[in-house]
């Protein structure tokens, strides 16, 4: 079969909707998802009413200071925090050409761990107390904060610098940091050893990830990193496919491997840096969605880091959501159903591997 001169076969473009479509739908279903979310809690609310006060139509004033003070900062932050992570792990996996590269196996998220153990144990941030005013008060959270972001950077630094100093090996980015994560979790646990039960207590309580924590300050500083850096892989996803199919063949199509590398290990540990300090510690998110996207719509970066983006906030926006509820009133962290939900897919997902 001939084809003239600047069309495209039928066939490549039914595939090419196929992949959009999954995309689109995966967003419709966030769509739902965020409305039934911000519905359902301790006290639950109408969908409809919900609905209708979130386009900014009012139903009640108790509506309103829920939605807008309370529970639509934390449903926006699982959607920005699950897209960040997600898309973070995508970048990482195919500048690395590892399938097991994730903020959790660098050393990311335990170096951040560290950084917060180290502000509430020597610089006295992060501390709670309780008043005749307040059931609790954090004392100094911004200290924590920063003190998380800047060891999750100075361990992304040393990781790179590693790989550096060994020609940017992708081999040796992922030792330095399982390396770098195992000394920063034995550095944790000496402070914990030595921390009283007021210290320990605050370490504890920010290693669980818990998105009700961030405010929509907070939540605007995420999402201006996050939304930068995820804007900086779309226009990039030609380069990491280049990658994926070797770095001479990327070297031979005009792509500057050493650079391309160093930028997305880089802006993918910021954007992680920046989630995790907020939110605390969120494994698998970043390891399992890319994993899953991979499975419906391939190893095209062009469809595989919306795709992700789609099911990380989909896969963390489930899981605060059933945190909140499983045992209502109290609340779950969320990191803790990430990890008791992505274990077992991640290990279905590499049996289903190997199966075929």
């Amino acid at each position: 079969m001939h084809l003239e001169e600047g069309t495209v076969p039928a066939g490549y473009v039914k595939y090419i909707w196929a992949k959009i479509s999954l995309i689109i739908a995966g967003l419709v279903l966030l769509a739902v998802l965020v409305v039934f979310s911000v519905s359902i809690g301790s006290v639950s609310y109408d969908p409809m009413d919900v609905l209708k006060t979130l386009f900014m139509s009012h139903v009640s004033r108790q509506l309103d200071v829920v939605v807008f003070n309370i529970r639509l900062p934390q449903v926006l932050t699982a959607v920005v925090a699950g897209a960040g992570l997600s898309v973070a792990g995508v970048v990482m996996q195919s500048v690395l050409g590892n399938p097991l590269g994730s903020p959790f196996t660098l050393g990311i998220s335990q170096a951040a761990a560290f950084g917060a153990a180290f502000s509430v144990m020597i610089m006295g941030g992060g501390l709670m107390r309780s008043s005749l005013s307040d059931a609790i008060t954090v004392i100094r959270p911004g200290l924590t904060t920063v003190a998380a972001f800047a060891a999750s950077m100075i361990a992304t630094g040393i990781v790179i610098m590693v790989a550096r100093i060994r020609k940017g090996s992708p081999e040796v980015m992922i030792l330095a940091g399982v390396a770098l994560g195992s000394l920063c979790s034995a550095a944790t646990m000496f402070l914990q050893y030595f921390a009283d039960d007021v210290q320990l207590a605050a370490m504890v309580f920010w290693t669980f990830g818990d998105l009700a924590r961030v405010g929509w300050r907070e939540l605007g500083i995420i999402s201006a990193v996050t939304g930068a850096c995820i804007l900086f892989f779309v226009f990039n996803s030609w380069n990491y496919n280049a990658i994926d199919a070797g770095d001479e063949t990327a070297t031979s199509l005009g792509v500057n491997v050493k650079v391309v590398r160093f930028l997305g290990m880089s802006l993918a540990s910021l954007v992680t840096a920046v989630i995790i300090s907020f939110v605390g510690v969120i494994g698998f998110v970043g390891l399992v969605c890319p994993h899953m996207v991979r499975r419906s719509i391939g190893d095209d970066n062009r469809f595989l880091i919306p795709g992700s983006l789609v099911t990380g906030s989909l896969l963390l926006l489930a899981a605060d959501t059933a945190a909140r509820v499983m045992m209502a009133p109290n609340v779950l962290p969320v990191a803790v159903l990430t990890s008791f939900a992505g274990a077992p897919i991640f290990l279905y997902l590499l049996v289903r591997g190997y199966r075929r």
